[in-house]
């Protein structure tokens, strides 16, 4: 670049110079742009079809196996109670002993009475024999030998009146000993030694329940059993078990009981006012973990799904409606949001039963990095982190 001498001879003409010089030497060099940011990269899981356990959690109460309510059958006076509050007893065990006296009394008069009979029996049975052989050479009446009949006949009457009568005095006497009528725990006892009972009263004595094996009453409401009967019908579900149904319980702090049970009962109609079915599962309880009127939550492996798609908790997303989706990666690299149906939870992962299909890609790291419609570098899960280059190792330092 050529600069007139004059120009330089005045200081105007020199800072115009300058400046012309600083123009000329911007133009020969201009600064580079910024480069362009590479795609975001995020860890993807391809998801594949597996066979899985449909598992159908159900709420409950425990309810005793076996249960007795305690009442007396005679009228009297609680002579003394012979047990211990919540302990077990075994069947025929006494419980409560009720003053016997008078039952005693009314069995000795029925076993007199009894004797009176047999002895009236005996005279009448001779007499109908005598005039038997009597009547024969005619030493008496008919009239009068058939009289003799009868009478053997009201005797022997008699004495099957007074021994019924006896084996009813037998048996309330028997019944001032109250004892268990079934093996199991008995519980609090109404009454206390001196109090008055009575025949067959409303209110029980106690109540003794078995409790080892226990039942648990589920309920399913009869639109998922018509679900599931059609998954069947359909093979889109494997029963499992055969007839026999595993349960495994939850109790209520969230810790697992210890035995398996099995589904014993299912009721054979709906309730109306709920639209559910009664479902009655059995276990074990050998150690009186379950009492009776517990809130359980029941799990039931009721078939499996041989074609289920399994998709971690993390990848799974929901928008303002509540509707999961997840991200997807397509074929050329770009994202893609997904809307899918979840069923029910297996661990970390859902069970999805529509919306994905085998082999596609969904993303479970980096989501916050996409939008739909973005290029992204895929990185498969599990992948061990790639080592920092050395270029930025020196950078670093």
């Amino acid at each position: 670049m050529q600069i007139n001498g004059s120009l330089l001879s005045n200081p105007l003409g020199l800072a115009l110079a300058s400046v012309l010089v600083l123009a000329a030497c911007g133009g020969e060099q201009q600064p580079a742009g910024p480069a362009a940011a590479p795609p975001p990269t995020v860890t993807v899981l391809e998801v594949q079809t597996e066979s899985v356990p449909l598992v159908t959690e159900l709420p409950g109460r425990t309810a005793p196996y076996l249960i007795a309510e305690v009442r007396p059958q005679v009228t009297g006076i609680v002579q003394q109670r012979a047990f211990t509050e919540g302990s077990a007893v075994k069947t025929g065990e006494l419980l409560y002993r009720i003053d016997p006296a008078t039952y005693q009394a009314a069995y000795d008069s029925a076993k007199a009475t009894v004797a009176r009979a047999e002895a009236n029996l005996y005279a009448a049975r001779v007499k109908a024999e005598r005039y038997a052989g009597l009547v024969k050479i005619e030493a008496v009446s008919k009239q009068a030998n058939d009289d003799a009949a009868a009478a053997l006949k009201q005797a022997q009457a008699e004495v099957s009146a007074a021994k019924a009568a006896l084996d009813r005095a037998k048996i309330d006497l028997g019944y001032t000993r109250v004892s268990a009528p079934i093996a199991g725990r008995i519980g609090r006892s109404a009454v206390t030694q001196g109090a008055l009972v009575t025949a067959n009263q409303a209110a029980p004595l106690a109540t003794v329940q078995q409790l080892d094996p226990i039942y648990v009453d589920l309920t399913q409401s009869s639109t998922e059993m018509l679900g599931l009967r059609r998954q069947l019908e359909s093979g889109s579900l494997t029963r499992v078990g055969g007839d026999s149904v595993p349960v495994k319980l939850v109790l209520e702090d969230g810790s697992e009981y210890g035995h398996e049970g099995k589904l014993a009962f299912s009721e054979v109609t709906v309730d109306e006012a709920t639209g559910s079915v009664t479902l009655r599962a059995l276990f074990p309880n050998p150690d009186g973990e379950l009492l009776p009127g517990m809130y359980v939550r029941a799990r039931l492996a009721q078939g499996v799904n041989d074609a289920a798609i399994l998709v971690p908790h993390a990848a799974v997303s929901r928008d303002q409606r509540g509707r999961p989706f997840v991200m997807v990666v397509d074929a050329e690299n770009k994202v893609e949001n997904r809307n899918i149906e979840t069923g029910q939870a297996l661990g970390t992962d859902w069970v999805v039963s529509g919306g994905l299909a085998a082999g596609e890609r969904v993303i479970l790291d980096g989501l916050q990095k996409v939008r739909p419609g973005a290029q992204v570098q895929v990185e498969p899960a599990g992948t061990p982190p790639a080592a920092a280059p050395a270029a930025d190792a020196a950078a670093a330092e």
